[in-house]
């Protein structure tokens, strides 16, 4: 056997014997789009030899869905400091005048809250008031469905935050329901229909809140209501609160010497961002980005700034419109995402990187997947109708630290089947890279 028949034998006998060869993984990927009818992107890279070790359209563009959150969380760790600014302020005589930074925590019962701005405003000697002319942009976000309003996974943006712009409802007894804070209770009418499933309609463009009971009354059942917001809402929600007059002032302030009350430590915030994928979190942490760049809380702002100064080494430019992903104008390759990872990987202690991040078996919305022992993916799903991504860091049976990003769009099987598709393949990286 000559040499060049020998090498040629060599190369198809490994392709053949190797269990994720090149040529293996293609036929994978095809064979799952033309199961799913959908279109699949795959980037996996090695972070310690900066290699691309396998790429399926890599270089094409894909609705990330909530992945876009890991562009947040960048931005965020770039631009925030360790605790969140909760307000600016500045005295005048005996007036304390103040405005939003859009921090979400305040009074936010899905974050820890160490109560240092409630304890700040109420406990002041000065008159308050609240000033709202930082805020440039519409409450509900660019390219969002408009018929979710109604749910709390598309609470309103705004500039002071209050409850997570959600009021509470409970459902205690066959009897009665439970509105918290009482403030909205005015808004909360109950419906004399039982012919439907329990639950609950508010208007488009008011607070006006139709519950219907249904034919069954639960027993401690629990709904959070978005509730639009504005700057007289909010001094009326903080007064109610705070138990003392709240002002608002309606004409621009020129401000002199501002002072910040910083409130809660961010990783407490990023973590329940990024392991829960609470779409709220997102799109304030990006209004408070914008707000530390530019003293405008617009989140255009922070978008272009970061791709200009930050981003503009990615293999692809983002087509970056929001904070949390609701947006369907949002648009990223996979290599991208890839090349994003890599420089969070970069930027801070691993250990804390990782602890952020939802964990496969453990926390999160990887929780009932991708279980082992040891965990080896640590990363952020992303989830609209018809599309779902995973993306981050898969640790392999051999110890080695991949990035990987798996796109799938446009399909109409159930995403439970998407899902077992993705964790069936990225256990075959886990047990044989």
């Amino acid at each position: 056997m000559n040499t060049r028949l020998f090498i040629l034998f060599v190369a198809v006998l490994y392709t053949a014997c190797s269990p994720l060869s090149t040529t293996k993984l293609n036929k994978s990927f095809s064979e799952t789009e033309h199961k799913f009818q959908d279109h699949i992107g795959f980037v996996l890279y090695d972070p310690e030899k900066g290699e691309t070790l396998y790429s399926y359209n890599g270089e094409k563009y894909f609705t990330p869905a909530s992945n876009t959150k890991i562009f947040t969380l960048y931005a965020s760790l770039t631009a925030l400091g360790d605790s969140l600014p909760a307000l600016r302020y500045m005295i005048r005589g005996d007036s304390l005048i103040f405005t939003g930074t859009g921090d979400p925590s305040f009074l936010y019962d899905q974050v820890f809250n160490n109560n240092r701005t409630f304890d700040f405003l109420s406990s002041t000697a000065k008159e308050l008031y609240y000033s709202g002319d930082n805020f440039y942009t519409s409450s509900l976000g660019p390219g969002w469905a408009w018929s979710d309003y109604n749910y709390a996974y598309s609470a309103e943006r705004s500039p002071f935050p209050i409850y997570g712009n959600t009021y509470k409802v409970t459902q205690p007894t066959a009897s009665g329901i439970r509105v918290t804070p009482t403030y909205f209770k005015k808004y909360f009418w109950l419906a004399d229909s039982i012919e439907r499933a329990s639950t609950f309609v508010r208007e488009v463009g008011s607070n006006r809140t139709d519950y219907f009971p249904g034919k069954l009354s639960g027993n401690g059942r629990e709904w959070y209501v978005p509730f639009r917001t504005n700057a007289l809402l909010i001094t009326e929600l903080l007064s109610d609160t705070l138990k003392r007059p709240v002002g608002l002032v309606s004409r621009p302030i020129v401000w002199s010497d501002p002072k910040t009350l910083y409130s809660v430590p961010a990783d407490s915030v990023y973590k329940v961002m990024m392991q829960a994928s609470d779409n709220f979190l997102a799109e304030q942490l990006l209004l408070m980005c914008s707000g530390v760049i530019s003293d405008t809380l617009r989140p255009e702002i922070a978008i272009q700034h970061l791709i200009r100064k930050n981003l503009s080494d990615l293999p692809d430019k983002p087509v970056w419109v929001d904070g949390s992903g609701l947006s369907r104008y949002n648009l990223f390759t996979p290599r991208s995402i890839v090349a994003l990872w890599t420089k969070l990987y970069g930027k801070i202690e691993r250990e804390r990187l990782l602890s952020l991040l939802a964990e496969g078996g453990k926390s999160g919305t990887l929780k009932n997947n991708y279980k082992h022992d040891p965990s080896y993916v640590y990363g952020k799903t992303g989830t609209l109708s018809n599309n779902h991504s995973l993306s981050g860091y898969l640790i392999t049976k051999k110890g080695r630290t991949l990035i990987f990003s798996y796109m799938s769009n446009n399909y109409t099987v159930p995403v439970a089947d998407v899902r077992s598709e993705m964790e069936r393949l990225l256990k075959q990286i886990h047990d044989n890279y």
